[in-house]
Parts: C-alpha cells; structure tokens; sequence
C-alpha cells in the first residue's frame, strides 16, 4: 500500500472490532478528534504525493503540515491556545512523517524498548525497568497502520493471512508485530531500539557487564580468529555484544553477516550484509537463515556474523567453522554455556540430517571456542556471567572450562544487583593458538584472588 493510501485510509474512525464492544464514539463528543481528522483530510488533499515520498524535502513537508494545521484550526473557528496548536501540529507531523503516536517514544534516548500490547496501553523499558505510558492509539485500526508504515517499505506484509510479521526501522530497530486472531486483545507491536551510536565496548565496561580484563580478553578472542558464540536470554543483550565483539575484527577483512532483520551496525568498510526473506502472498519465494549460510560460503568471506542460530542454519554455521571461516561470531537463546551446547544439538538435528549424537558432538567441540553466557539480572542491568572455554571431548561429553564468572553478592540500599568479575585461575588451552598469532596474554590476567 502506498504512503498516500495508508494516509487516506487511517481517517478518524472507530475500528469494527471498537464499534462491536463499545459503540461507536459520538463525533460531538470529541471535538478535537473531528478536527484532528479534517486537518488529516485536508492534508491527504493538498499535499503531493512526491512530496510525501521524497525524503530529502522533509523540512518542506513539515512547513506544509503546520500550514494546513494552522488554518484548519482558524477556519475551525475554535479559540486553542498556541500550546494546542502546537501540540496538533505536532501529532498531525507525527502522523505523516513519523509512526504515530510513538515517535516521540522512538526519539527519546532514554527509552530502549517499546510495548505495544494494544491501542491504549503502550509500556516502554527505561534504564531496565518497565513503565507504563499515557501515550495511546485511536483504535486498533490506527496500530495496524503504523505497523503496515513500517512494514511495507521492507517489502513485507501482515494480514489475516499472514498475522506475524519481523520487520526494522530505518534506524536499524528491531519490531515485532502480531495482529488478530493470533492476538486476541487486537494488534501488538514490540520494538527493540538501537541507540543512535552503537555501543562500544567501553561503553559495556562502564554500564557494569563486564570487567576491564574481560574487554581485554575478548578482543583478544576476536583478533585470534576464535569461533565464539554468545548466549543468553531474550533481553540479555545478545545482539549489543556481537556488535561490540563484531567491532574488533580488523578493518581487512571480509565480513559477511546474516540476519533475519538487519541490525548489526558494523563500522568497518568491506562488509557484506544478507537479511532472510519470508515467503509471498502464494507462501513461495522465502529464503532463509540457512540457505544464506550456505551462500555465504561462496562469497569469501573472511568472517561470517550470523546474527542468531536458532534452526537448521546451525549445522552449516559449524561446518564453515570447521573448514576454515575461522573467527566466526553468532548468538543463540540458552540460560547457560552448558544449555547453549544442548542448544546447538538440538538445532543441527533440526536441519534433517541422521546424524548421530557424538559427531554431532564432535563438530560443536572442534567449531566452537568460546562461549560468552548473558544474562538480565533482576535490577534489568546486563552482565556477562561466564567467559567458558569449549575444550573439547572427553568420553561422549563436550568438555567446558570456565575462564570469567560473575558472582552476585545480593542488593545494595538502591536495589542494584551487587557483585563482582573473577578471573577462575586456569589459564585457556586456545592461550597458545593466540600467542601463535602474535597475541599475548598477560597471565596476570587470569589469576584468581583467592589464589
């Protein structure tokens, strides 16, 4: 649907679904609504549609908003303070230019996710905790405008027929959008935000994830070409670390990262970045994690960046770790080192293959070297738990080395979770693939305190 069609069709009127459990709203019993909507009107009448889609003449665009708004309100006859009108305008550029009644959530730095459970309750995360806020829609069909504005410049679609949809901003934001039936309190929206200036790692040193030694260490990791896996909870910052990790690959080398939606913000120049595609209308023409997996293997790359494993894509992801694509970064949902290990079984299997479960085995512990465990403490701060090293086999069990655990203490007056970074002592067997590599550790840096 295109951006003047969407804006024809979002005038002010109640969705069926409202009209069947309330009634429709009498016209004379919100008076700034009626005008809200003939100032919508006559916006969708005036403007040009090259404006509307030209986004270099957003300023001209804006200035012809203000001006239809203004003399709508004059003509309304009403008298509205310069404060109202302000304030109109301002829903009224939202409206056009922006999404709605969350663009200002969407422009407040503070604010990290946005909840949209249905058209008038919306919840954002600010600083780890959740608040409730005043913003609302005007009703269910107005949500499913903003997420069809979202959507469609991606190319995706959602519909009755296709009720779930995965989608970005232009910023890199990550929304996630179900409708009804799946959804039964109406349309629902989540959209994870990415700060303007990704994170760096000294950024994670500062906020508390983790410590200066660790930082160290996994740059070191990174620059060694180790194959690393993050893991965690949803939540737990999983993806803000594999951008951080991702920053330390030297500016040399090919990367090529692959994501359901795009939102990796990797600096370095020779990056090549693939997104899955979900199916058509007709369910054909998807392409999938996996099969960019194996199509990364052509374009020699020097690095592969799977933004998350979570299906049969782990399989090929652990080959061309074991052929060559050292130095390989990814992410997975496990709440341990141990759980992920069970974790990548379980998705090799998935891909098909009658494998049995030691070489499965083998492959994880000759692909994979390092583990770093995530995880969202109860104050909502991140903390890397466990820096664990893959060892390798022993019988028909994957053998782990814990190299940095944190070790929580309890809460101080203000609630915060208390705790601290400990190196265990044992130094990692990968030590002498990173000094063959012109990289050495500092022993220092892992020795324990209670040693």
């Amino acid at each position: 649907m295109s951006l003047l069609k969407r804006l024809e069709h979002s005038s002010d009127r109640p969705s069926q679904a409202t009209i069947g459990k309330r009634g429709p709203v009498p016209a004379a019993a919100d008076p700034e609504r009626m005008l809200f909507g003939a100032i919508h009107q006559a916006v969708v009448r005036e403007i040009k549609p090259e404006l509307l889609l030209d986004q270099s003449r957003e300023e001209e665009l804006q200035a012809s908003i203000a001006e239809i708004t203004d003399r709508c309100i004059n003509e309304s006859g009403g008298m509205m303070s310069r404060q109202d009108r302000l304030r109109i305008m301002q829903k009224m550029t939202d409206e056009v230019i922006g999404f709605g009644p969350i663009t200002a959530l969407l422009n407040d730095d503070n604010v990290s996710e946005i909840m949209v459970n249905s058209a008038h309750q919306v919840y954002v995360e600010r600083k780890g905790r959740l608040e409730l806020t005043d913003i609302a829609f005007r009703d269910d069909d107005h949500v499913i405008q903003v997420i069809e504005k979202i959507v469609a410049p991606l190319g995706r679609r959602i519909d009755e027929s296709s009720p779930m949809v995965d989608a970005r901003l232009p910023d890199g934001s990550r929304v996630n959008a179900i409708i009804p039936p799946l959804a039964l309190r109406g349309p629902a929206m989540t959209i994870r935000k990415f700060s303007k200036d990704p994170l760096t790692m000294d950024s994670l040193v500062s906020f508390g994830t983790l410590n200066p030694a660790m930082a160290k260490f996994l740059q070191m990791c990174v620059l060694g070409k180790l194959n690393i896996v993050v893991s965690g909870g949803t939540g737990s910052g999983k993806t803000t670390m594999l951008n951080c990790l991702s920053s330390f690959i030297p500016s040399d080398e090919r990367i090529v990262t692959i994501e359901d939606a795009a939102e990796l913000q990797l600096r370095q120049d020779h990056v090549v970045t693939l997104e899955a595609r979900p199916p058509n209308i007709e369910g054909k023409g998807a392409v999938t994690i996996r099969d960019l997996v194996r199509n990364s293997l052509r374009m020699r790359p020097n690095r592969i960046v799977i933004g998350e494993v979570r299906g049969g894509e782990a399989l090929d992801m652990l080959q061309a770790m074991n052929t060559g694509h050292d130095g390989s970064l990814t992410t997975g949902h496990a709440n341990s080192p141990r759980d992920m290990l069970s974790r990548l079984e379980t998705m090799v299997l998935m891909a098909g293959m009658d494998l049995p479960v030691r070489a499965i085995r083998e492959q994880i512990a000759s692909a994979v070297d390092l583990i770093v465990q995530q995880s969202r403490m109860r104050d909502g701060s991140r903390k890397i738990t466990h820096v664990s090293e893959v060892v390798g086999m022993e019988g028909d069990i994957i053998t782990l080395q814990d190299i940095f655990v944190y070790e929580s203490s309890g809460k101080d007056s203000a609630g915060r979770v208390t705790g601290e970074f400990r190196p265990t002592g044992i130094r990692p067997v990968f030590a002498k693939k990173l000094l063959e590599a012109g990289l050495n550790l500092p022993a220092d840096i892992f020795m324990s305190r209670g040693v």
